[in-house]
């Protein structure tokens, strides 16, 4: 439980690592053909399974927008809310792993070791995984998400998100690279207006 933001120098950027998987790509491509034994690899962002690997990293990158999330936890769910995105809910009561299923998808979620793992499938046969792990000394959050389309290899983003506390309900904030986060109270917004 509680209030994390986004760690951007130790969090993946989804075009830096796109450009690092389709240089591998060309490096594996090349060793191909200088080595005759070696499967030939398909050209880097071409069409696999339905899904090229630059379409993946663009939707990788949009899941992984977020910059603040708050997590609450009872006996009953995990709650994660996602600034700007659709929260993910999973129980704890019975079995947890029966999916949650309606004409927008499918979501099943569980833990997997120390891992709250959600795995969401849309209609077009995305699939969005989600691991979720916690430091040993509680201060920063893990979020792995690996975005697939059919027999597409996934392409995966690490984001680290680091414990703070948030502000209560009556201020209103904007996170910004420069600045982190700034506050002012919902109050004084309010008179300035009037």
């Amino acid at each position: 439980s509680g209030a994390w933001e986004k760690d951007f120098s130790r969090s993946d950027s989804w075009d830096k690592e796109l450009n690092r998987q389709l240089e591998q790509m060309r490096r594996d491509a090349q060793r191909g053909r200088s080595d005759p034994g070696l499967r030939t690899l398909p050209p880097p962002g071409s069409v696999r399974g339905g899904a090229s690997i630059v379409d993946l990293a663009q939707l990788a990158g949009y899941v992984n927008r977020q910059t603040i999330m708050r997590i609450y936890q009872t006996t009953d769910e995990i709650k994660i809310e996602k600034e700007g995105d659709a929260d993910l809910i999973c129980s704890t009561v019975g079995d947890a792993s029966t999916p949650f299923v309606s004409e927008f998808g499918g979501e099943v979620c569980g833990w997997d070791g120390l891992q709250l793992v959600f795995r969401i499938r849309l209609p077009e046969g995305v699939e969005i995984l989600h691991r979720f792990s916690v430091s040993d000394d509680r201060e920063w959050l893990n979020m792995a998400t690996s975005v697939s389309n059919g027999g597409a290899d996934p392409f995966t983003l690490i984001q680290f998100f680091r414990r703070y506390e948030a502000p209560g309900e009556n201020f209103s904030c904007i996170t910004t690279i420069t600045r982190g986060n700034s506050c002012s109270l919902l109050e004084a917004q309010q008179n300035g207006r009037d």
